[in-house]
């Protein structure tokens, strides 16, 4: 589990460390981790052919700093400075004792020459205080670098033109193949991961100085493993948590069928089922206790309610009965749309232990339109409503109502398929039932569910192909195996 901390975070952060250290020392360790990530990407350094896009400030300093380093390793290195006049004087001068190139933007010709004879560019346009999009002659530079067949771009803490905080663009940008951020990860590296590429992190002595509660976190396998509740000898089919799942319909049967059969899948000794899919259900998991009625369906410790259920007459009182159970809740999809249309039931779920999960769509009629910062969207919208609030994406962000926020941002997209959030439906209300938080809940629940849509792809081979949600919900077990290997469970 590691922290992402904001723009301002960070700045607060360097100042106080920079007070402790010689005067330029802090750029020269962030240099020096850069030089180091791009030597490794490069292999050989040696008369291989390094250009540096470099702005005004300290990320342009850091990559003249870091050029200076990989000259002194036999490496050509050209800076093509997009603000000569600005260009930080400190690491000018000592890519220029390094006998470094440099080339003025303004010299368009052999600014794009140099790129395109590139083995790497190294994206030093502008660092965590950017704001918008890039800004003459930079968007020319990186179309050139994107152009260039087989050459990565190095971004230097971040994407040039990607908001750091929020990970939202507005215009041109770089898309990284790798990033080499400096003393802590930041929100972009998370809710802009595809823009970022693998994110190396430097350490460059921050930690003492970053807060305690950043802006939001992101939990890594051995977080999910270590939480994934597990029989014990003691245990039987009752107190692992009996989870109840409320889903599907005549027309939307396979809703129940992925959903319930999560659930069995992922945690619970047992799992009760109520609904009109009740056959359904029963045919394709002969272990869930299937009945056609809520009101017919024995004690849980959690109900997971709302796919496939309908917003009529029907599903209301289906989500009303689940709301006098008195447990914890996940509500999804229809039962998302019910809350938003019948205010008084937002009343009953303030304060009690509810996880709800809507894409963009749900979440606007809930709690109004996302927006560029999907973190403090879902901050707010958990703050108002008085529950958890799971928003769904490729960057899923979770809080709670005390303003705990974590991102899991996913390896890959293969989760963006029909059926997939019923899958995710039916693990949370499992999690729920075996007693997990609601916050820890869902951020472990997300995880799994993405590695399992990976596994899912992989599964006729390499390179992966899509899957249906049904082959995610079969893959639960395969995801469950290695997050709690990774947490040094059994394999």
């Amino acid at each position: 589990m590691h922290g992402l901390h904001t723009a301002d975070q960070v700045r607060t952060a360097e100042a106080a460390l920079m007070r402790t250290v010689a005067d330029g020392a802090l750029m020269r360790r962030a240099a020096a981790g850069l030089a180091h990530h791009v030597g490794e990407l490069l292999g050989a350094t040696y008369g291989r052919r390094v250009v540096l896009l470099v702005g005004a400030g300290d990320n342009g300093g850091d990559a003249l700093w870091a050029g200076a380093g990989l000259r002194r390793r036999g490496a050509h290195v050209t800076a093509v400075l997009t603000a000569p006049g600005r260009a930080h004087p400190g690491g000018l001068a000592a890519l220029r004792a390094a006998r470094g190139r440099t080339v003025a933007a303004d010299d368009l010709g052999a600014a794009l020459a140099a790129v395109a004879r590139a083995d790497v560019v190294d994206d030093g346009i502008v660092g965590i205080s950017g704001r918008g999009a890039l800004r003459d002659p930079a968007p020319e530079l990186v179309a050139a670098a994107a152009d260039a067949a087989g050459v990565p771009v190095v971004a230097c803490d971040l994407p040039s033109g990607v908001d750091c905080d929020t990970g939202a663009t507005v215009g041109p940008h770089v898309r990284a193949a790798l990033t080499v951020t400096f003393g802590t990860r930041k929100p972009v590296h998370a809710l802009a991961a595809p823009l970022c590429g693998p994110v190396r992190l430097v350490d460059i002595g921050l930690g003492p100085f970053l807060p305690a509660e950043p802006h939001a976190w992101v939990l890594s396998d051995a977080d999910a493993g270590a939480r994934w509740p597990v029989p014990g000898p003691d245990d039987d089919k009752y107190s692992q948590g009996v989870a109840g799942i409320a889903a599907g319909s005549a027309t939307y049967p396979g809703a129940a069928v992925l959903a319930a059969g999560a659930a069995a899948l992922s945690t619970s000794g047992m799992v009760r089922f109520a609904g009109s899919a009740a056959d359904e259900v029963r045919r394709h998991w002969p272990e869930i206790v299937a009945t056609g009625d809520i009101t017919d369906a024995g004690r849980t410790q959690a109900w997971a309610v709302g796919p496939g259920l309908g917003t009529g007459g029907q599903g209301l009182a289906v989500l009303t009965e689940a709301l006098d159970r008195d447990v914890p809740l996940c509500l999804d999809a229809d039962a998302i749309t019910l809350l938003a249309r019948h205010p008084h039931l937002r009343d009953r779920i303030h304060g009690e232990p509810v996880v709800l999960t809507p894409h963009a769509g749900e979440f606007a009629r809930i709690a109004g339109e996302v927006g560029d910062d999907r973190v403090g969207a879902v901050r707010r919208a958990a703050a108002d409503l008085g529950v958890t609030v799971l928003l769904k994406g490729n960057a899923t962000v979770v809080a709670a109502p005390d303003g705990r926020v974590l991102v899991d941002p996913a390896r890959d997209s293969w989760a963006a398929t029909a059926g997939s959030g019923d899958v995710l439906t039916g693990m949370l209300g499992a999690l729920l039932a075996a007693g997990l938080d609601p916050w820890w809940a869902a951020g472990c629940a997300t995880l799994v569910h993405a590695r399992a849509a990976t596994a899912a792809a992989r599964e006729h081979g390499l390179p992966p192909v899509p899957a249906p949600a049904s082959a995610l919900q079969a893959a639960i077990p395969v995801a469950l195996r290695a997050v709690r290997a990774a947490a040094g469970g059994t394999a």
